[in-house]
């Protein structure tokens, strides 16, 4: 018997994490805490937006622990060999490399008709855009929208609203005063 729900994505945590399932009319979330599950289930028709950006806490999530282990390295190479030092001081440059190859951590907010809730979509920003394309085609797929040719976005200016001023205003209203004198 297949499932109709389809694992998008994983966010795991120490103490449990959140995995997403698509199906073909809703969103589910998996929250695991310790030993309980809690789920969340999200209609596509119901869902006004996902929102995911890149949360401030990555930068000390790469520089807390490169500057520990170079602090560390260095502290070693003078005290100990350098040999002891160079393997601390290779570990804090490779911590670096690694977290700027992942990229920044992400965090997300979904919204509903009925609710806005923070839950983690995504671990990394990068991969965002691709489960949020699996999820934007689910949701055009639930509410019949035809697709068409993605055009690439533009940035228009809302219309300014007809504002007139006091000279305009009474230069309109003795013009309509005038007409009506001189229709009758």
């Amino acid at each position: 018997m297949k499932s109709a729900f389809r694992k998008i994505s994983r966010v795991g945590s120490l103490t449990g994490g959140t995995r997403w399932y698509l199906s073909e009319d809703c969103l589910l979330a998996a929250k695991r805490m310790m030993y309980a599950v809690e789920y969340r289930r999200f209609y596509l028709r119901d869902l006004e937006y996902i929102m995911v950006w890149p949360s401030r806490s990555w930068l000390w999530r790469l520089i807390i622990p490169a500057v520990l282990l170079a602090a560390l390295g260095a502290s070693l190479w003078q005290w100990v060999n350098s040999i002891a030092g160079a393997i601390f001081v290779s570990l804090a440059l490779a911590w670096v490399a690694l977290e700027l190859a992942r990229g920044p951590t992400a965090k997300s907010r979904i919204r509903t008709t009925g609710a806005t809730v923070d839950l983690p979509l995504v671990k990394r920003t990068r991969r965002a855009r691709k489960v949020l394309a699996k999820i934007d085609a689910a949701v055009r797929a639930t509410r019949g929208v035809i697709e068409h040719p993605t055009a690439p976005a533009t940035i228009t200016s809302p219309a300014e609203p007809n504002v007139q001023t006091r000279s305009e205003a009474s230069a309109t209203a003795s013009i309509a005063a005038a007409t009506q004198t001189n229709a009758s």
